[in-house]
């Protein structure tokens, strides 16, 4: 994955075959403090959702995030270098965990930039990446899936994965009527854009 500082990108991936990579909350648990020692370090993580085969993450490339990976044979950026620390630190305890062996996610992670001029894609993406599990039934209100940023944003939760700073800074949302524009459905041919 190559990223530009000042550009805002959605990362995401899924389990190898579509199959399941988070089988209890301790997984989920496990793998945010993964993104926190492997991501964060290197990136503004604006939004995030864990669905129970996928991950989804808004990301602002700074100053870190271009920086080259130290101690890698070929040049890498420090963010790229965290996912791939992240989904492997990861694979490994689930694999020691569930007595499993092999890949869990899809080889490659892929990344879309999405503050293109003139596009609202980074606001959108915002959304989409919140009204996941909704979409998917797993919740009634994106307020009760505690796997996102969305929490954060309704104040609910004190989280410090996400740089709400920063989002507000970087996002055009209206941040005084934030549920209303949350809840907005978001169309498919919209969707495609993003991805």
């Amino acid at each position: 994955m190559q990223f530009t500082e000042g550009n805002i990108y959605h990362i995401y991936n899924r389990g190898n075959y579509k199959q399941q990579v988070f089988f209890s909350d301790e997984n989920y648990f496990h793998f945010l403090h993964l993104c926190n020692k492997y991501i964060s370090p290197g990136a503004d993580i604006l939004a995030w959702c864990l669905m129970p085969n996928h991950f989804h993450f808004l990301i602002h490339a700074n100053e870190k995030s271009i920086v080259a990976a130290q101690n890698t044979p070929l040049p890498v950026s420090k963010l790229s270098f965290g996912f791939r620390m992240l989904l492997s630190s990861y694979t490994k305890a689930i694999n020691k965990t569930y007595d499993r062996h092999g890949n869990l996610f899809q080889q490659r992670t892929k990344s879309k930039w999405v503050n293109i001029p003139e596009s609202n894609y980074a606001e959108t993406t915002f959304h989409y990446i919140h009204q996941n599990p909704l979409k998917a039934g797993l919740s009634d209100t994106m307020e009760d899936w505690q796997f996102s940023s969305f929490r954060d944003y309704c104040n609910l939760r004190n989280g410090k994965l996400c740089n709400k700073l920063i989002a507000k800074q970087k996002l055009n949302i209206n941040w005084n009527d934030f549920l209303k524009e949350s809840y907005a459905v978001i169309d498919e041919e919209t969707i495609k854009d993003i991805f």
